[in-house]
């Protein structure tokens, strides 16, 4: 309808309506004298009404944003996220506490041998602080890529991945090794965890035989004896099958604990008989154990991504807050009784240290190792979703057969590690510590300072410091790692991979997994 040339610095219609450009060449005036083609070309242009001259004259403003992200400005992806089945609040902070509270929790006891009775109380209230912290800001980052993307929901791996597409040029480019680093050491640490679990699994067993034997089966046979029931479970098709099991492993483990308590506050000895301060060289194994049995970072994001409130995951009194803070409270209670009652030998997992020949202690055993039997499932179903994941685009036309192939596979690679090294903690606890740590503590830090990247973040000498910080700390957590007996000193963290709940998130090629009927405790 309209033509343009270009006589510069002077844009002219062809019409005889001139637009004249302003020095910083962003903006235009309309020349006071409009013929019918430039009045009609102004019913489509904005204006501010500006007066020049004397005469009144209309300015236009060329944008150079990126329109997308300007459009975004005003985007409230809480608003915009659609659920089907939206969590509540309390929902979503039974859920936190489930996924935190898990066997991790039976290593409180040696993590306080490794500190003392006082210095314990205020570590495992300054480790757990870090580790909320650290939380925070994962989701802090995710609501503010929400606004830059237009998206209403993201798993870690999609967090990673976008803070590197939206910050700075020169991160760019590294968005999708982001996203596959965050996925290969979920997926490490996990299979790591399951191999371990299944230790746990026959050491507990073959305590009770013990009592009826008089000697327990062969470490490695005992192990190798799991093999079938673990095949089958790992053979459940879909993850809201796991709900019922993961029920049962709920049961299992709160009567567990709750027959260990008994056990722990009767016949104490006095409080002067333990150390109150430990050799400082033992800090780093104290450091170890309570992040492993803290940290709860893969379940953040599922639970943050089907709430009906996000808002309110995070906040002073924020469902994050809450949680940690109760959280905290159980395995402080946990690690002084147990270190106050069986001393500085205590076992990597305090039911070891329940008197044998009694019969509430051996059900305390079964008990727990059957609730680890059931998590194995629900741990397992992340390196499940992640091969598949992996392996999905070249098992076209066969996928059933690829799929429970690579589940048989995974499975007995996963018990064959167990068998050639039934020591396996030291090894795990290398593993642990170093992914763990880097999940938990390393990654949220960077993906915080990527997303905010252009904002700023306030005062330079206190974000430092408290980086710095953080990584001393993930440092030292690897130097002396613990070498007990059990592997239950690891983090349980719930599946990091949550159903997706906008149209637009569904277009990422992320592993989605519908969590929001499924108890994510482990």
């Amino acid at each position: 309808m309209f033509a343009w040339r270009s006589v510069d610095p002077i844009l002219a219609f062809e019409a005889g309506n001139t637009l004249v450009q302003n020095k910083n060449y962003n903006t235009f005036r309309m020349d006071p004298k409009i013929t019918p083609s430039g009045q009609e070309l102004e019913t489509f242009l904005p204006h501010d009404g500006s007066n020049a001259n004397g005469t009144t004259s209309t300015k236009y403003k060329i944008t150079t944003k990126n329109d997308l992200e300007a459009a975004l400005q005003d985007f409230d992806p809480f608003k915009a996220r659609k659920l089907e089945h939206p969590v509540s609040n309390g929902d979503t902070l039974t859920h936190l506490l489930k996924a935190s509270l898990g066997t991790g929790i039976l290593a409180m006891p040696c993590a306080f041998a490794s500190s003392g009775l006082l210095l314990g109380i205020f570590a495992t209230v300054a480790v757990s602080v870090i580790c909320t912290h650290c939380a925070y800001i994962l989701v802090v980052s995710a609501h503010e890529l929400y606004k830059k993307t237009g998206k209403t929901a993201m798993s870690f791996a999609d967090v990673a991945e976008e803070a590197c597409n939206r910050g700075p040029q020169w991160i760019r480019p590294f968005g999708k090794l982001a996203r596959s680093f965050i996925l290969i050491s979920l997926f490490v640490t996990y299979f790591a965890t399951c191999s371990c679990y299944t230790v746990i699994i026959a050491k507990n067993f073959n305590n009770v035989l013990i009592d009826y034997r008089g000697e327990p089966l062969n470490e490695r046979l005992s192990i190798l004896l799991l093999l079938v029931p673990l095949l089958l479970l790992s053979y459940v098709p879909n993850l809201k099958y796991l709900a019922p099991v993961s029920m049962l492993a709920n049961v299992f483990m709160a009567v567990g604990l709750g027959i260990t308590f008994y056990y722990m506050v009767i016949d104490m000895p006095p409080v002067s008989s333990r150390d109150l301060v430990a050799d400082i060289g033992k800090f780093p194994v104290f450091f170890s154990l309570t992040v492993f049995a803290i940290e709860a970072i893969g379940v953040v994001m599922p639970l943050e991504n089907n709430m009906k409130t996000p808002q309110n995951f995070v906040g002073l009194c924020g469902v994050l807050n809450q949680g940690m803070s109760g959280v905290t409270l159980v395995y402080i209670l946990l690690g002084f009784f147990g270190y106050l009652k069986y001393g500085p030998n205590v076992q990597g997992s305090v039911t070891l240290d329940l008197p044998a020949g009694e019969i509430p202690a051996q059900i305390v055993k079964i008990l727990i190792a059957l609730a680890v039997f059931s998590t194995f499932g629900l741990q397992f179903y992340v390196c499940i979703e992640i091969g598949w994941n992996a392996i999905k685009e070249k098992s076209r036309g066969h996928e059933n057969l690829a799929n429970y192939g690579m589940r048989t596979v995974l499975v007995v690679v996963c018990v064959l590690l167990a068998v050639a090294v039934p020591t396996i903690t030291p090894f795990v606890g290398l593993i642990g510590a170093f992914c763990f740590s880097i999940l938990g503590l390393i990654c949220p830090v960077l993906i915080e300072v990527i997303t905010f990247w252009e904002k700023g973040f306030g005062n330079f000498t206190a974000l430092m410091t408290k980086y710095s910080n953080l990584s001393e700390i993930n440092f030292s957590s690897t130097v002396d790692l613990p070498t007990t007996s059990s592997s239950t000193s690891l983090s349980n963290t719930a599946v990091d991979v949550s159903k997706t709940v906008a149209d637009n998130t569904s277009q990422n090629s992320h592993t989605e997994l519908n969590i929001q009927n499924i108890d994510t405790s482990i």
